[in-house]
């Protein structure tokens, strides 16, 4: 386990509001009171000091990432397909910049950064350690496994286990690598990767997959030793890929769906995708006719039905609810097309140039500190993927703790001294 003192550290003000988001993720939408909590401390912050932001880099990147990602919101709801729902979804997007801001704040030194860190690292290996409890014996803290699926703590109702485990996995990879050398690293990524596979969501696995590459090139340090650590992960994949399916039906059943891509039958690939293809060309039908600014940024489970083929089983079986169809695109290119348009495709296009032009810019120290969050935004928003909803008050919250975090740890000011209220409360 990690050291006691960053961990402490981070459970004492100013870290814990923001540590909150992420430790109260799967009880609901109590992860919201971590939310609040970092409203209310960004509102101290800025009584007392208006021209906070005039020397925090971090937080002035931060505002620019959000006024594009809000901004798609915004300009998609003006003639929205469900005008009360696209506007009540801005408005609640506007909670992500207090959040934002107060990470840049209140994470400011690297031995805070490391901290929180290794915090989430704790989170992580606490999820970890449920699920395997639950693949054992069949129960959680969430409660019942799922019929086809490790649930976790996250619950047989909620089936988010694999796709947020895939994109925690570098917290808790570099606390290991940190704590206890190569070694920890490749125990780590192996009780992790239990869970990744039981929990069944293909697109977990390929973020896993990518976080395992990012952490693989890292060590190796060159193409030849890079070659030499992606052998052996494939290796250790593919041991615990036939254990898996040995002593697992639920991994055995996720497996046969998805090889039936390769089966002769025209239904191979619908079945392999569990019906996506279906949404995905109703989503291209839906920006065919809504090219500027989509249909209302969340409204694309209100027009589906009216793009989507007769008797579809999405619509048929009232996926999100009486007379609707899919919830969203599952899959974010798509995604910000059929609800925002080309617009809102534009602005987040710019949103990554701003990105990668701020990382680039920074010092290999500056981007060795931000490597885990760097590598689980990375993999959140990896194009070839399915994925869930960017804009939905889960996803997105996710989404925007970690831009939040990625802001603050590239660009942490050594030797700050603390001036604000939030921040008076120190480490004693």
């Amino acid at each position: 386990m990690p050291s006691t003192q960053p961990i402490a550290a981070a459970l004492r003000s100013p870290l814990l509001p923001f540590w909150l988001v992420i430790a109260l993720l799967p009880v609901g939408r109590s992860s919201e009171l971590g939310t609040l909590l970092c409203l209310i401390g960004a509102i101290l912050l800025f009584v007392r000091h208006p021209r906070a932001l005039r020397g925090h880099a971090g937080a002035r990147l931060l505002l620019a990432l959000l006024a594009c990602y809000v901004g798609a919101a915004l300009l998609s709801s003006f003639d929205a397909v469900a005008p009360g729902k696209s506007w009540g979804t801005t408005a609640g997007l506007l909670r992500y910049v207090p959040l934002g801001l107060y990470a840049c704040f209140a994470i400011r030194r690297a031995e805070r950064l490391r901290a929180l860190l290794f915090a989430v690292a704790v989170v992580v290996a606490f999820w970890v350690a449920d699920a395997w409890v639950q693949a054992f014996t069949g129960f959680s803290l969430g409660g019942h496994a799922d019929a086809e699926r490790v649930s976790g703590i996250f619950g047989a109702d909620n089936l988010k286990l694999g796709p947020t485990l895939s994109v925690l996995a570098p917290f808790a990879l570099w606390a290991a690598r940190d704590r206890w050398g190569r070694t920890g690293l490749v125990l780590a990524f192996l009780l992790l990767l239990g869970p990744v596979l039981l929990a069944g969501s293909r697109a977990g696995w390929l973020c896993y997959g990518l976080v395992a590459l990012a952490f693989a090139w890292r060590e190796a340090g060159s193409a030849h030793r890079f070659a030499l650590w992606c052998g052996l992960g494939l290796v250790l994949v593919g041991l615990a890929g036939t254990l898996a399916w040995r002593t697992s039906g639920r991994f055995q059943d996720r497996m046969e769906r998805t090889l039936a891509v390769f089966a002769d039958e025209p239904q191979g690939l619908d079945e392999a995708l569990t019906g996506r293809p279906a949404i995905w060309r109703a989503s291209v039908r839906m920006l065919a006719d809504h090219p500027w600014n989509g249909v209302g940024v969340r409204g694309f489970r209100y027009a589906y039905p009216d793009y989507a083929p007769a008797n579809d089983h999405f619509v048929v079986e009232e996926a999100c609810g009486v007379g609707e169809g899919a919830c969203h695109a599952h899959q974010v290119v798509l995604e910000v097309l059929s609800e925002t348009g080309v617009a809102g495709l534009v602005l987040w296009l710019g949103a990554t140039f701003l990105a990668l032009r701020a990382w680039r810019r920074q010092g290999p120290a500056a981007r060795a500190r931000a490597f885990p969050v760097t590598v689980a935004l990375a993999v959140m928003l990896f194009p070839l993927n399915t994925h869930l909803a960017f804009y939905s008050a889960w996803w997105g919250l996710l989404f925007a703790w970690l831009l939040g975090l990625w802001c603050a740890a590239l660009f942490l000011e050594e030797n700050v001294v603390e001036t604000d209220a939030v921040m008076d409360a120190r480490d004693a």
